[in-house]
């Protein structure tokens, strides 16, 4: 492996911050010690920090069991192999002091062994740390709604860990982040409400923080100590608590004022939702013991924070539907729908949350609340349907995308416009501008460019900087937008009916003409669908019978996943005519299908060896298509390269994170080992970053200890 070079200067030039290497730093704070055994011989082969003066004055070569005592050094020689695992060995002592022993298994057949001060204070004194964490959880429990548990969090963990201030920090949508509680000593400035620019947590970072979920910086102006003898290769240090942080990092905390830090990870399946981050004026050392409780602690706030969020989410979805039940009934009834609606305009605007209602009937406009002039409703009925080809219309910034609509903005910041075909109507709902005031710790928008001769640091001021945004209003959420389709699909219903009702009798026979055209209509529908079933099933078996045919593996091997591909394809279109609503597609039930169909074709090992863990999410169709075969090529990836041809577990999950999704396809198999799986240099995989590309989503992979990990992430909607 090669060798650098251990950075200490943290005023080096830092433009590359997203590059550094700071999984292996070559170096640790030096609070602690750091031993690198060689696990078959376990013997020490290298070391940091004041190792001659603290544990040993002869310490490279000897054994663990020499050093550390039989105890420690047999509890590690029985760790699982392989990188990844880590145990607490309890205490050792040094010269003058009790070290807190925990080891860790790196790549190579190496264990790295970090010593720590061994520290008793804890908050639950004398007694049990599991009744304390379990008192704190039940009080998590007991919250009403996500913003309570946050601030109840804040506090908890403040007493945890003793720091002066301790922040909850959540990720928004763009990857900046906010405070959305703060517990704090007096005298502490508030960052609460604050946002920070994504670029203060670099990407690599966050993934870092998913893996090692618990960090601590005890002295922010310590010396790095570096790994020795000199020139030792250099050895991945991601698990080790005690590893040197970048010099990047260390410059940010010192210009924020902060002397020592910590940080917890709120990892939600799988993903970085926040962290409680932990600052100190002065330095503060944070003992593994209490670093164990933070991490236990955040897991059960973890479950809470996903507890309230689906609980958000069904109320949302309840009131939607309670309200389409009282609505309904009166739009739907006996006589035209027109007069119907301008009677319950109050009603409409009500049910989605909207400041305003027009209803653009001809040239007739009928409003009702907050809404534009009404040249400017006709504008943007006129524009919307030209726009949208006669479907449904949502924006949350309309001067956006409409030209010459700032006039609008004011009470048309959000605009959703329903076309209905019936009468020639536009329903349209007004959300008014929300400005709002963004509190920004430090400019983000600063300029960050260099002049010649100048090294890039990190920002010096956070003190609040505010910015005020203007032109949008409050989101539309999939939940409204799909309660629009309903309402769409319940006028057309009420339209036909009603339409019916005023032919029956004298128009008898011209009813009866139009039921013979939409029956005919319908068994034309059926006799295409058909056919172009026909045609896809024809194309599948070609590619069939060519497969068998082939002699060269590699071939056949292609025509089977191209049949996989064509079976995606195909499954769309079978549902797009099972279903009633066309535009949007439950991608869960979508995903079921696929995999039931790709485990016919792999086979009886394979079919039970494939998991599916997937939560219901609401997706446009298009969009399904090209999910649809990036899942399939996962699984065709899986399938050849993780088990080396033989059958293992696969895993597909499916969660919704706002206005994203996260599909995850993992398996146990080899892992990174196999990196033909994601060179990119395959057709494949060239055609999942063209999907990815379309869908303006990405496909990251990560260890899955064992195997690989496919993230792919991705908005809802366009």
């Amino acid at each position: 492996m090669a060798t650098r070079p251990v950075v200490t200067d943290p005023d080096q030039d830092v433009s590359a911050c997203d590059r550094e290497p700071i999984r292996s730093p070559g170096a640790i704070q030096p609070h602690g010690l750091l031993l690198i055994a060689d696990a078959p011989s376990g013997r020490v082969i290298a070391g940091a920090g004041a190792i001659e003066d603290r544990l040993a004055a002869e310490w490279l070569g000897l054994s663990l069991e020499t050093l550390l005592g039989r105890a420690v050094a047999t509890m590690v020689s029985a760790m699982p192999v392989g990188p990844g695992s880590s145990i607490s060995t309890g205490t050792v002592q040094g010269m003058t002091e009790d070290f807190a022993v925990t080891a860790h298994r790196l790549a190579g057949d190496r264990i790295a062994i970090e010593l720590e001060p061994a520290h008793t204070e804890t908050p639950w004194g004398s007694g049990s740390p599991l009744n304390w964490l379990d008192a704190v959880a039940t009080g998590f429990e007991r919250t009403g709604d996500l913003t309570m548990l946050c601030e109840r969090a804040a506090s908890a963990f403040r007493l945890l860990t003793g720091f002066d201030r301790v922040m909850v920090y959540r990720f928004l949508d763009e990857d900046s982040g906010q405070v959305v509680a703060e517990a704090r000593a007096a005298g502490q400035h508030s960052f609460l409400n604050h946002h920070f620019p994504a670029s203060d947590i670099p990407k690599q970072a966050r993934a870092l923080y998913v893996r090692n979920r618990t960090r601590s910086i005890p002295d922010a102006h310590y010396t790095p100590a570096p790994l020795r003898p000199e020139g030792f290769e250099m050895v991945d240090l991601s698990d080790v608590g005690l590893r040197s942080v970048s010099p990047i990092h260390v410059r940010y905390l010192r210009n924020m004022g902060v002397a020592a830090s910590a940080s917890i990870s709120i990892v939600k399946d799988g993903m970085l939702w926040g962290m409680i981050a932990c600052h100190h004026d002065t330095p503060r050392h944070l003992s593994p013991e209490l670093r164990a409780a933070a991490a236990a602690l955040a897991g059960n706030l973890t479950r809470q924070i996903r507890a309230k969020e689906e609980a958000e989410l069904y109320r949302e979805r309840l009131r939607l539907r309670a309200a389409e039940d009282a609505l309904l009934p009166r739009l739907t009834g006996p006589g035209a729908s027109e007069p119907a609606l301008r009677h319950l305009m109050p009603d409409l605007m009500a049910i989605m949350a909207a400041t305003g209602f027009a209803m653009v009937e001809g040239g007739q406009v009928h409003c009702h609340g907050v809404c534009p002039p009404v040249i400017g409703i006709l504008e943007a009925a006129r524009w919307t349907a030209t726009r949208s080809g006669g479907d449904l219309f949502v924006t949350h910034e309309l001067g956006a995308v409409m030209p010459h609509a700032g006039p609008l903005s004011a009470t048309a910041s959000g605009l959703m416009a329903l076309p209905l075909a019936e009468g020639g109507l536009t329903l349209l709902w007004f959300r008014a501008e929300q400005v709002q005031d963004v509190e920004w710790a430090g400019n983000p928008h600063k300029s960050m460019a260099l002049t010649p001769g100048e090294m890039l640091t990190p920002r010096a001021s956070f003190e609040s900087w505010s910015e005020t945004v203007r032109g949008r209003s409050r989101r539309w959420t999939l939940e409204e937008v799909e309660a629009a389709h309903r309402l769409r699909r319940s006028l057309h219903e009420a339209y036909q009916s009603h339409r019916l009702r005023g032919l029956n009798g004298a128009l008898q026979r011209t009813l009866d003409e139009k039921d013979a055209l939409l029956l005919q209509k319908d068994v034309l529908m059926k006799e295409v669908d058909h056919r172009v079933q026909n045609s896809l099933q024809l194309v599948s078996s070609f590619l069939a019978l060519q497969a068998k045919a082939a002699d060269d593996p590699r071939v056949r091997d292609q025509l089977i996943e191209a049949q996989a591909r064509m079976s995606a394809v195909a499954l769309v279109h079978r549902r797009l005519y099972r279903d009633d609503q066309i535009q949007t597609i439950e991608l869960a039930r979508y995903l079921e299908d696929l995999v039931g169909d790709m485990r016919q074709s792999l086979g009886a090992e394979w079919s039970a060896m494939i998991r599916l863990d997937l939560a219901p999410v609401l997706i446009p169709t298009d969009r399904a298509v090209n999910l649809g075969l990036v899942t399939t090529e996962l699984i065709i990836n899986a399938t050849k390269y993780a088990y080396d041809g033989a059958a293992g577990p696969v895993t597909i999950s499916l969660r919704q994170y706002g206005n994203r999704l996260c599909m995850i396809v993992a398996d146990e198999g080899r892992g990174r080992a196999g990196e033909a799986i994601i060179d990119g240099s395959g057709f494949g995989s060239r055609m999942m970053t063209a999907m990815m590309q379309r869908l303006s989503g990405s496909i990251d992979y990560a260890d899955n200890r064992p195997g690989l990990r496919a993230i792919v992430m991705a908005p809802i909607a366009d």
